[in-house]
């Protein structure tokens, strides 16, 4: 597609969604406001063509508005299991599971380092008989399902495997995505299990498990949210990210997969923070800097592999404990930034998550928030409705060259390398360092008040009313822990222990070891039980101090 007549003949080709497109007032909405000459800027282009800076489709959200992921998890399984009924039930599209922190860190919940954490920060799912209880009554051949988990993320995809058999839904049919991106861990999260390597292996073998058995599936979620939050900038958070996608292609093609098999499954995820163009601006020149580099640096010749297709949540860090109701303002602006941005699915956070996870009304009004968006606003009745101004054009440009300075930087750690690039950075502390700097600037500027924060250093109150605030109750860890007890006493107690050993060999040899994962989740092993057996051979991993 290189021209207007080329857009038009897709964009008629392409689905429409029922609308009118017209505005309040009864005004035609153009699809796409056009350039005066026939050919724009060719670093701009037309939506659906390379380099996609107006977006991956065609159509834009005429042809599909953007998946409503809202991110849901608490307490027990039946506890979640409901609210995703809920959420589903009022429209939301897809589902996004938070696990809580033991489940997060491959622990079982009976563990001596699980206490006081189980259900805390998400739900708590130690077997495979959890994930199928979490799922009960959801067709996981008709709801995608997200799931947010990196060091034990292979795992959690084979209690999710499992599930599915025993719903007897084919692994084939199954869609949804996998966070999975043990890089930023090391870079900002801190939620590893394993030294980088195995890690590495372990992504790279489910990758190629998925083409083969699970072909819809997006193998990886490469996160920048975590990032930003952790304190980097708009560009820092954009280089990074792409950084370690550029790294995870590297790490297949090394192991021999063709680029063009497995790259049209990734995906990502960006944070939507408060400054409102500068997040529209980072959402395009992401497409525009990942089919470049797809093209001209990986040798990528499927149009799919060049589309940078991706999630956007929210800012948690833009939340303020001081008047929470401003929360949903701030909510508002980000997910419009995002949308406006081109995502194609989007979690927007709850005017109370800065407390403790959201009460079911303020996930209600979050989701609420979305559907305002979508419904009244009119945004998404025009196609990248900024595109062509002078301001979002030249902070795309300025925030892509800012990008590029930090891929450079990587490329000469790894003397040409992105995979080397970053791993030599972790190593080094040289991520954790520009975040932490960033992190810095960024405070000193709000202590001294030169950037303002409505509630907090500007027009704050001494005296607030509090927010009701969902609080889990104690009984949910002692209900957790007798789950798992039972489950140890009814299971075939020598298939577990066979099953892990067949794993232990695998991972001292060569094979693939999500096969293996699954056949320890078949017979009930358990996610701490499976963690601690990879640990036996991959070893822990200590971060290096830096200064």
């Amino acid at each position: 597609m290189s021209g207007r007549r080329e857009w038009e003949e897709a964009y008629e080709a392409g689905r429409k969604r029922q609308s009118s497109f017209e505005s309040l007032s009864g005004e035609p909405v153009p699809a796409l406001g056009l350039p005066a000459g026939d050919q724009p800027d060719p670093d701009i282009g037309y939506p659906g063509a390379y380099p996609y800076t107006r977006g991956i489709h065609a159509t834009g959200y005429r042809g599909r508005l953007w998946t409503i992921r809202q991110f849901a998890g608490f307490a027990s399984v039946h506890d979640t299991n409901e609210r995703f009924r809920h959420l589903l039930a009022e429209g939301q599209h897809g589902l996004s599971v938070a696990f809580d922190m033991p489940t997060l860190m491959g622990l079982d919940s009976d563990s001596a380092r699980s206490l006081g954490e189980v259900g805390h920060c998400g739900v708590a799912v130690d077997s495979a008989d959890d994930m199928g209880q979490l799922m009960n009554g959801i067709p996981l051949d008709e709801v995608s399902v997200s799931m947010t988990i990196n060091g034990p993320a292979q795992v959690l995809f084979g209690f999710l495997l499992v599930a599915a058999e025993d719903q007897g839904v084919d692994w084939g049919g199954l869609q949804g995505t996998l966070q999975n991106d043990i890089l930023k861990e090391y870079i900002a999260q801190k939620e590893w299990l394993f030294p980088p390597e195995p890690h590495l292996r372990l992504l790279v073998d489910q990758i190629e498990f998925c083409m083969e058995h699970v072909p819809l599936w997006n193998t990886i979620s490469i996160s920048g949210y975590h990032i930003r939050e952790a304190g980097a900038t708009a560009a820092e958070e954009l280089a990074f990210t792409l950084a370690d996608g550029f790294a995870y292609v590297e790490a297949a093609m090394q192991r021999g997969l063709a680029v063009d098999d497995f790259v049209p499954r990734f995906s990502f995820f960006f944070d939507a923070h408060v400054d409102f163009f500068e997040e529209i601006a980072k959402f395009r020149a992401a497409r525009r800097i990942w089919a470049r580099w797809m093209r001209e640096r990986y040798g990528a010749k499927d149009e799919r592999s060049l589309k940078l297709r991706f999630h956007t949540q929210t800012a948690g860090v833009s939340l303020t404990a001081q008047q929470p109701y401003n929360n949903v303002v701030r909510t508002a602006i980000e997910a419009l930034a995002a949308v406006i941005g081109g995502t194609q699915s989007l979690h927007t956070n709850a005017l109370d998550e800065v407390y403790a996870l959201p009460t079911a009304e303020a996930a209600e009004l979050a989701l609420r928030t979305q559907q305002v968006i979508a419904e009244e606003t009119g945004v998404a009745d025009t196609i990248d409705p900024l595109g062509g101004s002078w301001y979002v054009e030249s902070l795309t440009d300025r925030i892509e060259a800012a990008a590029e300075e930090i891929f450079a930087t990587i490329d000469r750690k790894g003397s040409g390398s992105m995979l080397a690039g970053v791993l030599r950075g972790i190593e080094e502390g040289w991520f954790q360092g520009r975040l932490s700097d960033s992190a810095y600037e960024f405070e000193k500027k709000v202590s001294s008040g030169e950037r303002g924060i409505v509630g907090v250093n500007r027009f704050a109150k001494e005296d607030e009313d509090a927010i009701q605030i969902l609080r889990i109750s104690e009984e949910i860890e002692a209900t957790q822990r007798q789950v798992l007890s039972d489950l140890r006493a009814d299971r075939d107690e020598q298939a577990v222990v066979a099953a892990l050993e067949v794993l232990k060999e695998g991972a001292a040899g060569t094979a693939n070891l999500m096969e293996l994962i699954v056949a320890a989740a078949r017979v009930r092993a358990t996610e701490g039980e499976i963690v601690a057996a990879l640990q036996e051979v991959f070893g822990d991993y200590r971060e290096p101090a830096w200064i």
